[in-house]
């Protein structure tokens, strides 16, 4: 019979690895694997642009938030690749994107749990072990290979999302901004380009595109469906919904009043970073000095309701919803940054009578993240329970606080520290009350005490 893990993580992302650089070197014995498809680890491969950097502040790392002296922190690898003193002088909290991932590859590198070309196929649970029984393959092989674990973790990630009207056209003309710095190369040498979407990503690919227009002769367009080319949140007091304590009062919320609330959170965790916005309008404004007109659209407002090739241009079925008016736009690229999905994978198929679902086909969640099912075992989940606890799931500096409580759920004990008291303001009643002397609930109306009569 193979070993049987304590935790077998499907998929190496940040959030998982943050899990796998916890429990190492801890000083009680987790035996933990980390089982991922691709061949060595890549982190958004397709948007690691120069110039791009992390909406969070390094200290939003894999391990800092909850250890700040773990071997496998963002300044340590500072230190152990002679940086350290390149980065004091850079003098930013955020960092380059592609340096984020230059760091999680150095961690993979240092950890023994982490596998790679093996992508899982089915997860089934034994009962009479009482364990998982995880079945993967070599994608270049073919070869196949079992492992068994008590507990799971499940960060699979998303996948980009393109709605079906926008399907079906030659990838090198219609294309996911996922896959961007892949394909970049012929699309400056097109006539035409349009970026559709409204978030960073989107943005980021249209700033990259603006730059490089001055050495192609492209027109630029960008449309989305949003009011407008709006910033992402990133007050200080606004950041505080990306906490512990928000997490926790938005889990405690009717899921209908939830399933009301976070569609309707979008620029808190997505929009355009301030940064980027500002510079791209300086560098239209500079494109424009001397009675110049830059070569480049804006249009929000307008959704793209299908795609459909025209000689070897595209034409562009296009709704401004608050004008109520059509029109059409003919473009030889297009490139959609129509954002992600997180599909209950395939693999669970053979768990799924054990796995409990809400009204709309979604994962039940417990308060501390793990897939509520009736099995013994633990499935932890990493960024598949926006539904249950809100906007902050996807922030990779909650992704540290998650992996903590998960580290010290299977170690037994508080190896730790879990946060309870970590911004200015409060979510819930009972916080605010507790904390304001001028505040009260009032008492429950007791019921009338019953007569002779009654």
């Amino acid at each position: 019979m193979s070993e049987v893990h304590d935790v077998l993580g499907v998929g190496i992302g940040p959030f998982n690895l943050g899990l796998a650089a916890l429990l190492d070197g801890v000083e009680d014995d987790v035996d933990a694997a980390f089982l991922e498809r691709e061949p060595e680890f890549n982190w958004h491969e397709g948007m690691l642009l120069d110039g791009a950097t992390l909406e969070v502040p390094f200290l939003a790392d894999l391990v800092t938030l909850a250890d700040p002296t773990n071997p496998h922190s963002y300044l340590n690898y500072l230190r152990e690749t002679g940086r350290i003193y390149e980065f004091y002088f850079y003098e930013t909290f955020q960092t380059p994107r592609n340096e984020y991932n230059d760091y999680l590859q150095w961690v993979t590198e240092r950890l023994d749990s982490c596998r790679f070309s093996r992508e899982v196929t089915a997860v089934e649970w034994d009962d009479d072990g009482e364990q998982f029984v995880v079945t993967a393959r070599d994608p270049r092989t073919g070869e196949r290979s079992d492992h068994r674990a008590r507990n799971l973790s499940l960060g699979i990630g998303s996948r980009p999302q393109i709605p079906e009207p926008l399907q079906g056209h030659p990838d090198e003309d219609v294309f996911h901004t996922a896959t961007y710095r892949h394909r970049r190369e012929p699309v400056l040498e097109a006539d035409s380009v349009t970026v559709v979407g409204s978030g960073q990503s989107a943005a980021e690919v249209f700033q990259d595109l603006l730059e490089r227009q001055a050495d192609n002769e492209y027109r630029l367009d960008w449309l989305t469906r949003s009011k407008g080319f709006f910033p992402m949140e990133y007050s200080k007091l606004g950041l505080q919904h990306f906490t512990p304590e928000y997490e926790r009062y938005v889990y405690d919320l009717p899921q209908e009043r939830k399933d009301d609330l976070i569609p309707n959170q979008d620029l808190l965790y997505k929009g355009v970073d301030p940064g980027t916005s500002a510079e791209i309008y300086d560098l239209l404004y500079r494109r424009s000095i001397g009675d110049r007109e830059p070569d480049v659209g804006l249009f929000a407002m307008t959704e793209v309701a299908d795609i459909e090739a025209v000689g070897d241009r595209y034409a562009l079925d296009c709704h401004q919803w608050q004008a109520e008016e059509s029109f059409v736009h003919e473009s030889e690229i297009v490139i959609l940054g129509t954002g992600y999905e997180r599909p209950v994978p395939d693999f669970l198929d053979p768990l799924s009578d054990h796995i409990n679902w809400d009204e709309q086909g979604r994962f039940e969640v417990t308060a501390d993240h793990r897939l509520d099912i009736d099995v013994a075992g633990d499935v932890f989940l990493q960024n598949a329970e926006l539904h249950t606890h809100g906007v902050g799931v996807p922030d990779l500096g909650l992704g540290c606080d998650r992996n903590a409580t998960f580290a010290n759920r299977l170690l037994g004990r508080e190896r730790y520290p879990e946060d309870t008291d970590t911004v200015f303001q409060d979510f819930a009643v009972e916080q605010f009350v507790d904390h304001a002397p001028g505040a009260s609930r009032p008492e429950p109306e007791q019921p009338p005490t019953p007569t002779q009569d009654d």
